[in-house]
């Protein structure tokens, strides 16, 4: 039982430190607005938490390989505990001081959800779970995070204050450090042992693994570009055709949660099928069938008719990382595993500033409805061509002979 628990305690310990980042991105940036009033510092302070968790989930992931995996996750946990702790504990904390201490416990983040996300595997393999469907409850999980922790997080600023609702996510990375700490022990191997590697030389060698592997590298470029596509859509097609067309914020929310809520399902229905399914083809399937859909369905100007592609879309998207991440697992050597996901993240994760940047200037230049045509006709371009490919290369592949 031992090995079982273990894995269920790191899940548990994912959830609680999921459910701690969704709060955090609604406090702290409602801490910023109440204390400057300056809607401008709070966009700063969302990119002091996000761009140090990209850069230290690559450039600092070596030192969690040479101090151990689960050392690196708890000690990660605990600093994350003091600052949002100390954010929550100054009064009067001025703006600077929000901005440093949130990009500390970004940078923190980067690194121990690549070292829980590299222990899940010894942990699952012990407690005899296949990956595929580890993967796929994770991102469930990690779904159902992001519908209750936002909400959750406004409720907490409604009932305690902005400061008060940082109190518990600091609390939530207390809990997740003990859960780690008093439960997770992972088996003896190389894949979570401290490796002693000179910095720079494990630096290289997780960049130079993914720059060789081009199955792996290509579908981290489609998600790039998912990325790119989707937040043009989320932060600004969306939006903008809700006041448009709505012509009321309150139904925001709604479109947005549809999404959300169909990649609920749809993650619990791929963790139920996943080890049926060939991973690859559904990964191109699911991508060209719940990608520009959400987009050019915004053309019909119909709510009713956008909540249902746009759940639909969800259901088949959820598929997406699951696979990925299970990809991950299978094809990345055990000793570069941290290095490597943390590459990946930062590769998927670089398409939303893109996304957002792209959407307005499209907007801006053409105006909404031409823009949301030509961003969901070239989303249906760039999901089709891996999918004639996968078709073409079904059809060239010969048929051997029964033995």
């Amino acid at each position: 039982m031992r090995p079982r628990v273990g894995f269920i305690a790191l899940f548990v310990a994912e959830i609680v430190s999921a459910l701690g980042n969704r709060m955090s991105i609604v406090a702290i940036p409602w801490l910023v607005l109440v204390t400057t009033g300056s809607p401008a510092r709070m966009g700063l302070v969302a990119v002091g938490q996000l761009l140090p968790y990209l850069l230290a989930g690559v450039l600092a992931t070596p030192l969690a390989d040479r101090f151990g995996l689960r050392t690196a996750s708890i000690a990660t946990d605990v600093g994350s505990a003091l600052a949002m702790a100390a954010i929550a504990a100054i009064p009067g904390i001025g703006f600077p001081a929000i901005v440093g201490l949130a990009a500390v416990a970004g940078a923190l983040r980067g690194v121990g959800d690549r070292a829980k996300h590299v222990l899940l595997r010894p942990l699952a393999e012990a407690a005899g779970a296949r990956m595929v469907r580890v993967t796929a409850a994770y991102e469930g999980s990690a779904r159902g995070a992001m519908l209750v922790g936002a909400p959750l997080g406004g409720l907490l600023i409604y009932w305690f204050g902005a400061q008060g609702a940082i109190w518990v996510d600091a609390v939530s990375f207390g809990v997740c450090a003990a859960i780690v700490a008093a439960l997770v022990r992972p088996p003896a191997g190389p894949d979570v042992a401290p490796v002693a590697e000179p910095y720079l030389r494990a630096l290289r060698g997780g960049a130079r693994y993914l720059r060789h592997d081009r199955v792996l590298l290509g579908l981290l470029a489609m998600v790039f570009l998912a990325n790119v596509f989707a937040q043009a859509g989320t932060a600004v097609f969306v939006p903008i055709w809700v006041s448009d067309v709505v012509g009321t914020p309150a139904l925001l929310g709604t479109v947005l949660g549809a999404f959300a809520g169909g990649a609920v399902l749809g993650s619990i229905l791929f963790t139920a099928l996943a080890p049926a399914l060939p991973q690859r083809a559904t990964f191109v399937i699911a991508l060209a069938v719940g990608g520009s859909p959400q987009l050019l369905v915004l053309l019909s100007h119909n709510l009713p008719l956008v909540l249902v592609v746009t759940f639909c879309c969800g259901v088949a998207m959820a598929s997406l990382n699951p696979i990925l991440g299970a990809l991950q697992y299978e094809r990345i050597p055990t000793d570069l595993q941290t290095r490597v996901f943390g590459l990946a993240t930062a590769i998927c994760y670089a398409g939303l500033p893109v996304g957002g940047v792209l959407g307005g200037l499209a907007v801006a230049a053409l105006g909404l409805d031409p823009a949301i045509l030509l961003a969901g006709c070239l989303y249906l371009a760039v999901t089709l061509v891996p999918l004639l490919r996968l078709r073409t290369r079904d059809r060239a592949t010969p048929t051997r002979a029964p033995a």
